[in-house]
């Protein structure tokens, strides 16, 4: 099943008819528009995005929003839940790389792209997404664990470096366009991205201070 499959199924699962019917093929069609709509408009302008932008860029109705998303927030954890399984199969692929750092490589610039669509929908829902995720993001935490010990066993990345220090520093990659009066390129992200990738693979390393997150 792909992301946006998943996604539209744990919406239509949400406001599935108490008889039992299946939804009608355009009612699915229109969940699919929902959430491709939902997507874009959250990495273009942020969770801010109303159900009423939200339903224009669908091409449908307002009406249509409300009677096939149980609710705005249900309808950003479905999007966030496909950003997630997004970055797992990005993961996936980059398991299957037959050079352990070049696979890693791949899949930190995918994380980080990914990572900035998904930041703003989790800090929005808050507590909202109670054990919704939990599942998900087990399922991320366990590729990062394997990824970043591919590596090491390849001698690729310092052996110092717990697996779970690699997604803050993924994380510190994506910084605001401005800073000090300077303002970035668009491409500044894959710049510093070498930088971190560069200083995980040093061969000379400082060891490192203080425990790794838990």
């Amino acid at each position: 099943m792909d992301t946006l499959s998943r996604a539209v199924d744990r919406l239509l699962v949400e406001t599935a008819d108490p008889t039992g019917r299946q939804p009608r093929a355009d009612a699915r069609r229109n969940v699919e528009r929902l959430v491709a709509a939902a997507r874009a408009a959250i990495a273009e302008t942020g969770v801010e995005a109303s159900a009423h932008e939200i339903a224009a860029r669908a091409g449908v109705g307002v009406g249509t929003f409300y009677r096939r998303v149980p609710s705005r927030e249900a309808l950003l954890l479905a999007v966030l839940d496909e950003v997630l399984l997004d970055i797992c199969r990005a993961a996936d692929r980059a398991l299957e790389h037959p050079d352990p750092w070049q696979g890693f490589c791949e899949f930190a610039a995918a994380y980080v792209g990914l990572r900035g669509e998904s930041c703003g929908i989790g800090e929005a829902l808050g507590g909202a997404c109670g054990e919704a995720l939990d599942a998900t993001l087990a399922e991320l935490r366990e590729r990062f664990r394997l990824l970043v010990g591919r590596a090491q066993d390849a001698g690729r990345i310092r052996a110092d470096l717990a697996w779970q220090d690699v997604p803050f520093l993924l994380a510190a990659v994506a910084t605001g366009p401005r800073t000090l009066g300077l303002t970035a390129d668009e491409s500044q992200w894959r710049r510093t991205l070498r930088v971190l990738l560069d200083g995980l693979r040093t061969a000379d390393p400082v060891p490192l201070t203080g425990r790794h997150p838990r």
